[in-house]
């Protein structure tokens, strides 16, 4: 059995006290004492994440826009210059194969960052779709390591470490700088529903990097965060994980996010006749949020019932309890026709059912 990989800043995490987990092959912190503490900071101050699992991956050339255009739900060959979009890379079939933020670096080059679990199946495929296009598609995963710093404090902890113009950097942008004098890439992108950066930068400068952002954080109250606040975090926010909400079985259309899909695109791309025909005959299943009126928590994998009939009608994604809402709370696939917002479902938790309702998404917007 394979141990799994150490991040960059593991010895970090070591010495603040962290529990670990492996996750896709890594070995990431988990928590370094309570994960509520952690969730709360990123709510109201700031939070600090090891990131450096995500997989990156470089596609440059003269057509390294239309290449990527033709493997991707989207049309990143429209994302301007130091931009970036949300977009998936689908099947044939349809089936979400992973969910990825692309990036726009120059005129010729992109970065595509896919999730740490799928950077082994994204690349490859990616060369593939690559194929006949003037473009190079390299994984450089290896390359990078990303750190995040989320939260209503975060532009102030970084504007106080690099010379860039912070508070200036829009929303789903990127710029290049330096931190520590270390050259980095500071996107304004995240996945708590709060406002936040993510900082790529060279493995051996990681350490440094997350040092300087933490001296920089104390007075604001900057605390480090592991992945169980994160997926805390996402949900509130209505954010779908790969493996839970997406997976090869689900299209854009049932996860609502249809949106990301252009099908206007001259050299089409991949699963776009699937895709098409089930925009056409609507979604077999519909992403939902569901609050429960008692204590016990929905987890991933709990069925659906219909009070009235009992019968099954969807199944649990991802559940927890909310330590902003202070209520558990839980996204679900259930039938398109129920799937109507103030709709009184059960959920069967450990044998019993428990009474919940179907609510908008996101749980959590930030004021």
């Amino acid at each position: 059995m394979t141990s799994p990989v150490p991040t960059p800043l593991h010895a970090i995490h070591q010495s603040l006290g962290a529990s670990f987990t492996d996750f896709a092959g890594w070995s990431m912190p988990v928590r370094y004492g309570s994960e509520t503490a952690e969730h709360n900071a990123v709510r109201t101050t700031a939070g600090l994440f090891d990131l450096s699992h995500m997989g990156e991956i470089e596609v440059t050339g003269p057509q390294a826009g239309r290449a990527l255009d033709r493997a991707l739900v989207g049309r990143p060959s429209k994302i301007g210059l130091g931009r970036a979009r949300y977009s998936m890379i689908c099947a044939e079939d349809g089936g979400i194969i992973d969910d990825l933020v692309v990036y726009r670096l120059e005129e010729e080059r992109y970065l595509v960052v896919a999730n740490a679990s799928n950077v082994h199946v994204v690349a490859p495929a990616l060369i593939e779709r690559a194929d006949g296009y003037d473009a190079v598609v390299r994984d450089a995963s290896a390359e990078w390591a990303l750190i995040a710093v989320q939260g209503p404090a975060s532009s102030a902890i970084v504007a106080a470490v690099t010379e860039l113009d912070v508070p200036s950097l829009r929303y789903y942008a990127i710029d290049a700088g330096t931190i520590v004098g270390t050259d980095v890439l500071l996107a304004r992108t995240g996945y708590t529903g709060e406002d936040g950066f993510e900082v790529y930068c060279a493995p051996s400068s990681a350490a440094a990097v997350w040092e300087a952002i933490t001296v920089a954080g104390e007075p604001h109250g900057l605390i480090p965060a592991g992945l169980a606040c994160r997926d805390t975090l996402r949900l509130e926010a209505g954010m779908p994980l790969y493996g839970h909400e997406l997976s090869r079985e689900t299209t854009p259309f049932e996860a609502n996010l249809g949106r990301v899909v252009s099908f206007d695109k001259p050299d089409g791309f991949v699963g776009d006749a699937a895709l098409a025909a089930r925009r056409e005959e609507g979604p077999r299943s519909t992403l939902v949020g569901l609050v429960a009126t008692g204590r016990r928590s929905p987890r991933a994998g709990y069925a659906v019932v219909d009070p009235a009939s009992g019968d099954e009608i969807g199944v649990v994604t991802s559940g927890s309890p909310s330590p902003t809402l202070g209520r558990p709370i839980a996204m679900a696939y259930v039938r398109p026709e129920l799937a109507v917002t103030g709709t009184k479902v059960q959920v069967v938790v450990r044998g019993s059912h428990e009474d919940a309702e179907i609510v908008d998404l996101p749980f959590y917007s930030k004021k």
